[in-house]
């Protein structure tokens, strides 16, 4: 590049090499040059337009702004105000601060909205799978369907749970979770399955089961009990939280029902 001697002292670029450096377009420049908001004020020998330091300081000025959303015209009527440097970039720092105020209050209601839209629809698969861990498997999902899929309780299970979202199965958890320790905790003080404790227990797993998923009453619960122990996986699920807890739940679940039979 050959400029006149006049202006070797100061940095001078090209269009081109304006447009490179500040990220806008030959044609934005153009543009900013032909309404006089941005002129190029030297020349080179050979008459092409080049950029001062104080043109490339009004360029960053109008950039700024303009990046900040604001029209050409309010751009031009700031710049002409007469505003020192520092004026303009107090004036820049209050609109970037009052953007990011905004931008931190959409960011907020967006993540309100994306939680409501994960929290508003089915669990998936690997949602279960971390949730109840070994507890859920599609192998058991599979077998359970083929032997249970023509009975009214799973039909109605099936129908509850597909409208279960992340959310409920965090609840459904937690439930199951207070349950089973309530049965560890009536077998681990030594209170025998027909206690009352032991019984409480009994009944409020068959109250959770019977809101949750499928009615459930005492004869029924009794079924599910014997299954607890004759199937080795539902045993290991027990034994797996204390030794012989199995068996505790089928006797706590079977003198519930007795007791129910009783009344």
């Amino acid at each position: 590049m050959t400029a006149t001697s006049q202006h070797t002292a100061s940095v001078e670029l090209t269009v081109g090499q304006v447009a490179q450096t500040f990220g806008v377009t030959v044609r934005t420049l153009h543009h900013y040059d032909a309404q006089g908001l941005v002129v190029p004020s030297a020349r080179t020998h050979a008459g092409y337009r080049l950029y001062t330091d104080a043109d490339l300081s009004r360029l960053a000025t109008v950039v700024t702004y303009r990046r900040l959303g604001l029209p050409l015209t309010e751009v031009r009527d700031l710049l002409d105000g007469q505003g020192t440097a520092s004026e303009h970039l107090r004036r820049q720092r209050e609109a970037v601060l009052t953007r990011l105020g905004e931008l931190t209050e959409l960011v907020t209601a967006i993540d309100a909205a994306l939680e409501a839209e994960m929290n508003d629809r089915p669990a998936t698969t690997e949602e279960l799978k971390g949730l109840f861990g070994d507890g859920f498997s599609d192998e058991y999902q599979a077998e359970a369907e083929e032997r249970w899929g023509d009975t009214d309780a799973w039909k109605q299970s099936a129908a509850r749970t597909k409208r279960y979202t992340p959310a409920d199965w965090e609840q459904v958890k937690v439930e199951v979770d207070a349950v089973n320790a309530a049965f560890v905790a009536a077998l681990t003080s030594g209170a025998a399955p027909d206690s009352d404790e032991a019984m409480a227990a009994a009944e409020t797993h068959r109250v959770h089961i019977a809101q949750r998923f499928y009615d459930l009453d005492h004869a029924f619960h009794r079924n599910l009990a014997d299954m607890y122990v004759a199937d080795p996986r539902f045993t290991k699920t027990y034994e797996d939280l204390a030794p012989g807890l199995a068996q505790y739940v089928h006797d706590a679940i079977h003198a519930n029902a007795d007791r129910h039979d009783a009344l």
